[in-house]
């Protein structure tokens, strides 16, 4: 569907982007993951037309569209802003497009209808201004004004990052379930590594201008190709020396086990590597226990669900147990 080969793009002297590799698949919902300035928007922008490379190629659906205009790629973009016009009514906005396309009255006003009831939004709010909404209606209505003009793929930059917590969760179940009812292909950038892993098809964590990797939710969490990978993506103990050494593993590697594969008081024969501890403190969230526990040298962080009966208090003596299998090592 969309086929990045060998692009780089520079600023000046500075090279933003170093030979990046991608094809994501038709119907795909593929984010572009990683911190500030790592180099997802700036692969984003490529793919839209807003930045030109310096080399390498952008093909879609095995059409080179390297050099070709952003209005003729199309490809719908919502922005972290959204960039809509808050004065217009919310009906303007989502036709604005397909006015400059000069698409017949009737035509306009029943595509906007039939997209507005998709994105869950009323005939009262198409009649209000954009100003009137809500943070996550306002949203709605970039998706569908990018969705309305019926584009090949949609991408979006960081579009819940201006919403509080809550409302975040709540839209990014929604955008997920949009994504499946219209099967339109999906490039989505965040720096939220839940967002993430939560909506995605597939994952590229980019670092510096590199991808670091490429996977599904599972494979960048539970089998990170690189330790940048295994750092950025959730939470994560790196084991020192003295627990590496009691599991047999390399000593010229560096090694991290996630929490909930670290277990407390684990009563199965399984081959773990055992040690007792000390329970530092804890963070209580009600599904599940967060504990500090001082074992083999070290402090080493763990998720216990709650059962409501097994729970610890600081300072207990507690026995600690990895398996060699759960460590990922580089």
């Amino acid at each position: 569907m969309i086929q990045l080969s060998d692009i780089v793009v520079k600023f000046d002297d500075f090279e933003a982007l170093h030979n990046i590799n991608v094809h994501v698949k038709e119907g795909e919902f593929f984010t572009f993951l990683g911190p500030s300035g790592c180099g997802k928007t700036t692969t984003l922008r490529t793919i839209t037309g807003f930045i030109e490379p310096v080399s390498g190629t952008v093909k879609m659906q095995g059409r080179d569209i390297t050099h070709v205009p952003i209005e003729k790629r199309n490809i719908g973009i919502v922005f972290q802003s959204y960039a809509l016009f808050p004065t217009m009514t919310v009906r303007d906005n989502i036709a604005f497009g397909l006015k400059l396309k000069k698409l017949s009255k009737g035509e306009i006003e029943e595509k906007v209808n039939t997209i507005a009831r998709k994105v869950d939004l009323s005939d009262e709010q198409l009649a209000k201004a954009v100003s009137q909404l809500s943070g996550g209606q306002q949203q709605r209505v970039a998706i569908a004004r990018a969705l309305v003009m019926e584009p090949a793929i949609i991408c979006m930059d960081e579009p819940l990052s201006n919403l509080d917590a809550k409302l975040r969760v709540q839209l990014r179940n929604e955008l997920k379930n949009m994504q499946r009812e219209f099967g339109i292909t999906t490039i989505y950038v965040t720096h939220d590594q839940e967002e993430a892993l939560t909506l995605s098809d597939r994952i590229a964590v980019f670092n510096k201008g590199y991808i670091e990797q490429i996977g599904t939710p599972n494979e960048v969490y539970n089998h990170s190709a690189t330790e940048f990978v295994a750092n950025f993506i959730g939470d994560i103990n790196p084991l020192n020396a003295r627990a590496a050494e009691g599991m047999g593993l390399a000593a010229d590697q560096h090694h991290f086990i996630r929490l909930e594969r670290v277990h407390v008081n684990w009563p199965h024969e399984d081959g773990s590597y055992r040690t007792q501890g000390i329970i530092a403190s804890r963070e209580y969230y009600g599904l599940y226990i967060k504990y500090y526990i001082d074992a083999a040298g070290q402090t080493i962080k763990v998720i216990e669900k709650n059962d409501g009966i097994n729970i610890y208090e600081p300072g207990d003596s507690v026995s600690v147990a990895i398996h060699p299998r759960d460590v990922m090592s580089y």
